[in-house]
């Protein structure tokens, strides 16, 4: 059995569908026109931001207030109203209150996973972890799907993609070259530099473009190899040998690529763009998804950390540090970038083929602990998207009245998943197979698409 991954889905074309010339030619399909339909089938319907909220966001805090519960409930921050009548936000998020026409919140998610890297391998990937199997998340799999060489990477994470204690990858059972590329720099540090753009000492493109060369032939010849049958086994080794020949023709297309080099400098925005998504890592970082957007990059991740509030909410969640008189804590820093991002892609006319999805692996504990903040808290949360389809200006599901539980319209991560690939274009019923040749169907069997959702 072949260790490659292969694909399988509804839309497309195995080598045995171009075999079938009688059978097309009753569908008035020529050859020329599947082969055009096979180029296509594979193709980024839209663009996706995922914004990630590390730690585990307090829905209470955010999109999800309860002014009428007892004070240990309801905790420091207050509700205010949005552009939609009848619906309230925190009062941290007042840009994107006045934007609630263009966001849908849903606010009946629900898990039974409580610790920091299961809650992340399931919201991420729509099935719950087993030793059996590492899923891989919907980004990677939109990756292994998308897959084309391009100057940047498909899948790329700002300032990089330790989510989740760390320990996920992303990638699961598909090759390592469908994890996201990972910046590992802040953007919004004047030292901001990524990772594959500047050669080495000594190093020029001539040194390069032989060194790549090298490699081609050494790709040939195992490829000849393995055609000839003379292998017989070490077939992980050929899998080894082939992903380092992919992460070596990424590299050598961002360092060769004047583009790729463009795409990662903000010095080239307008100081008061930079400024209008905020000075925190969590605004740069969202302007530069944007960029990468713009040019081509489908899948983006926004690896906003800090969320995990056991202690001292109020300062780190609205002030940013004691006495501060213009809050800069983690959610008026998100609603800043966030709102940017959604007026930045909408002035571009790109918000309808950009999802952006705002969330973290769970919520936080109904009520306040003795150090003022809250625990993890997967049984109720929240969730934000918007653009790429989404019907905007509306709130799915709700908790019931101290935030503790699904009132109604329980939502579940496979759902969310589910319903994600179906706004990028994915057929849910696709199926993957892993190295062995397992196959493996991207979205969980017993999800279901949102409803209310999709515009």
């Amino acid at each position: 059995m072949s260790s490659k991954v292969r694909t399988e889905r509804c839309d497309r074309l195995r080598r045995r569908d171009f075999l079938s010339v009688g059978a097309l030619s009753a569908f008035g399909l020529s050859l020329e026109s599947m082969a055009a339909l096979a180029e296509t089938a594979n193709k980024p319907k839209r663009s996706c931001i995922l914004i990630w909220l590390d730690g585990g966001p307090s829905h209470l805090e955010t999109f999800d207030l309860k002014p009428d519960a007892p004070k240990e409930v309801r905790g420091p921050l207050e509700s205010i109203a949005t552009s939609v009548p009848g619906v309230q936000i925190s009062e941290c998020l007042p840009l994107l209150a006045q934007r609630m026409n263009d966001l849908a919140i849903i606010r009946s998610m629900t898990s039974p996973l409580g610790e920091h890297n299961f809650g992340t391998h399931y919201l991420l990937t729509g099935y719950k972890p087993t030793p059996a199997l590492q899923y891989p998340s919907f980004h990677s799999v939109a990756n292994q799907l998308w897959q084309k060489p391009q100057a940047l990477p498909q899948n790329i994470a700002v300032p990089n993609y330790r989510v989740g204690g760390s320990n996920f990858s992303g990638s699961g059972y598909l090759p390592d070259s469908t994890r996201p590329f990972s910046v590992e720099s802040d953007p919004a540090k004047p030292s901001f530099k990524v990772n594959d753009l500047d050669f080495f000492p000594g190093v020029d493109s001539a040194r390069l473009l032989k060194r790549k060369s090298f490699v081609q032939q050494l790709d040939r010849f195992q490829k000849a190899v393995e055609q000839s049958d003379i292998e017989q086994s070490d077939n992980q080794q050929s899998v080894a040998k082939r992903q380092q020949n992919s992460e070596f023709e990424q590299a050598f297309r961002l360092l060769t690529s004047p583009a790729a080099k463009q795409a990662f400098d903000l010095s080239s925005e307008s100081p008061r763009t930079r400024k209008r998504y905020g000075p925190r890592t969590v605004g740069q970082s969202c302007l530069l998804a944007r960029r990468l957007v713009e040019r081509g990059v489908p899948l983006v991740t926004v690896n906003y950390k800090g969320w995990d509030t056991h202690n001292d909410l109020y300062t780190r969640l609205k002030e940013g540090y004691t006495g501060a008189k213009t809050p800069v804590g983690l959610i008026p820093s998100l609603d800043l970038a966030v709102s940017a991002l959604i007026d930045d892609l909408k002035d571009r006319r790109l918000l309808d083929e950009t999802l952006i999805v705002v969330m973290g692996e769970f919520g936080r504990t109904p009520k306040l602990n003795t150090a003022g903040g809250r625990d993890h808290w997967p049984r109720v949360f929240s969730v934000a998207l918007a653009g790429g389809g989404i019907s905007g200006g509306r709130v799915i599901g709700s908790s019931d009245s101290v935030g503790e539980s699904p009132k109604d319209t329980p939502v579940t991560p496979s759902d969310l998943v589910r319903t994600i690939y179906s706004l990028l274009g994915i057929a849910p019923e696709t199926t993957l197979h892993t190295s062995d040749g397992r196959p493996v169907a991207i979205s969980n069997a017993e999800s279901r698409l949102i409803k209310g959702l999709v515009s």
